[in-house]
């Protein structure tokens, strides 16, 4: 099949890469001519691990290629995917659909066959209904469907997601849009994932459900770990034990600094906004926002108390190793780091950091940082090491390095990654989450 997929970012490139290693023949659109010449020059515009060879492989292969024409990339294919960013709007936190309309229309001016268009961008309850009326108002005589196909790509995992998910969800109301749609995954047929079919609005409630659901179990087991350092327990055995009941699972069950990224933040706030507009209020997601909003800022003062509180801490050096909001990406959407470096500066302490692939995108975000080449570099001279971010990288620091370049040895781990006896035993004041 004939695959177009407008929009190369995170979700469009990883999806039409992995489309065209199926075997399909991908082209990929986008209005950035420099990110389609950097593209065509084999360099990628997000760093996903395993995506670049991806890309090289089918484009050798013939499947997979790059234009600015959506004209031209449309044409002749039998799925149009719609690709496009969602940002949060700002004012009032509405999912910002403008380049997703504006495809639509574009789309519908230039079909020259008969085709389904695929909502993959992540939109709210309804958006496929205007799709279907945008395209259908710009008068084309060709057959069409919309459907719904959200997608559920983790960084740092999104290659393996797409080959081996959990589901496949596509929301169609038509028979042409599910038997197209059907033959589209028909590869992983073969791995007998389970693909769910469900109307449009279903579909398009189910993505914002799930990242929900995941961002309050990450919440949930933040506020225990902070009553877990209250009692005295230990919220890795909490997570443990109540991870080990079927009905919980294990999985978004570790405590942290909070969710970030490009996902929880926006679709947390789209799905309020979707409650309000039809007065049906989702109480629980808004207390889950408005505590992981102030639980960053939280971690931020952990570490002006392991300075010795605001009065001592002014001054004072703090290293962060870590910037985005999780390891194996180079986003730094809504980063824990952002304000705990924000809460730094603001009780007066000189913040330095590293990031093994965040540099370039932390840099305008946090314009008071110094940045460094190496996790060793930002700990030379500071009062306080902070690992913010658990990247493989910081996971076997050597601690006798680290006594001899920090001022002092404080370590505040924000991810649990090191144990309290093992950071004891090597001289170490250690602070982490919900563990005394």
């Amino acid at each position: 099949m004939k695959i177009a997929m407008v929009g190369s970012g995170y979700v469009g490139l990883v999806s039409g890469a992995c489309f065209a290693d199926f075997g399909h023949d991908v082209v990929c659109i986008d209005k950035d001519q420099g990110k389609i010449d950097r593209l065509h020059a084999g360099v990628m515009p997000i760093y996903e691990p395993g995506l670049d060879a991806l890309v090289d492989t089918n484009v050798k292969a013939g499947r997979l290629s790059f234009t600015t024409d959506l004209g031209e990339g449309i044409a002749g294919a039998d799925a149009i995917f719609i690709a496009v960013g969602t940002p949060s709007r700002r004012g009032d936190g509405h999912a910002d659909l403008t380049f997703v309309y504006e495809v639509a229309r574009e789309v519908g001016e230039k079909l020259n066959n008969d085709a389904v268009v695929v909502t993959k961008s992540t939109v709210p309850v309804g958006t496929g209904d205007e799709v279907e009326r945008i395209i259908r108002e710009t008068g084309t005589q060709h057959k069409f469907a919309v459907v719904s196909n959200p997608e559920f790509l983790r960084e740092g995992a999104a290659i393996g997601d797409f080959k081996r998910p959990d589901r496949i969800v596509i929301g169609a109301e038509d028979a042409f849009g599910r038997e197209v749609m059907r033959e589209v995954y028909r590869p992983l047929f073969l791995n007998e994932s389970p693909i769910l079919f469900t109307s449009r609005r279903s579909s398009e409630l189910i993505k914002y459900a799930a990242n929900a659901f995941l961002a309050t179990k990450i919440t949930f087991i933040n506020e225990m770990a902070d009553l877990c350092e209250k009692v005295g327990a230990n919220v890795q055995d909490v997570s443990r034990g109540i991870g080990m009941d079927g009905r919980i699972g294990s999985k978004f069950l570790h405590a942290g600094p909070g969710y970030g990224g490009s996902c929880f933040p926006k679709d947390t706030l789209a799905l309020l906004k979707t409650a309000e507009d039809y007065d049906s209020p989702v109480r629980i997601v808004e207390a889950v926002v408005k505590t992981n909003d102030t639980r960053k800022r939280a971690m931020g003062r952990k570490v002006v108390d392991a300075l010795g509180g605001f009065e001592q801490a002014r001054g004072k050096k703090a290293a962060l190793l870590g910037l985005t909001f999780k390891p194996n990406t180079d986003d730094m959407r809504d980063s824990p780091a952002i304000a705990v470096a924000q809460t730094l500066m603001d009780a007066g302490v000189a913040v330095a950091a590293y990031d093994p692939e965040g540099m370039e995108q932390a840099r305008p975000l946090l314009p008071g940082v110094t940045m460094c080449d190496n996790a060793y570099d930002a700990i030379a001279g500071a009062d306080v090491v902070v690992i913010v971010t658990e990247w493989d990288a910081f996971r076997a620091l050597d601690f006798r390095r680290v006594k001899e370049l920090a001022k002092a040895p404080v370590l505040v781990d924000l991810r649990n990654i090191y144990k309290p006896d093992d950071m004891a035993a090597a001289g170490f004041t250690y602070v982490s989450v919900g563990r005394s």
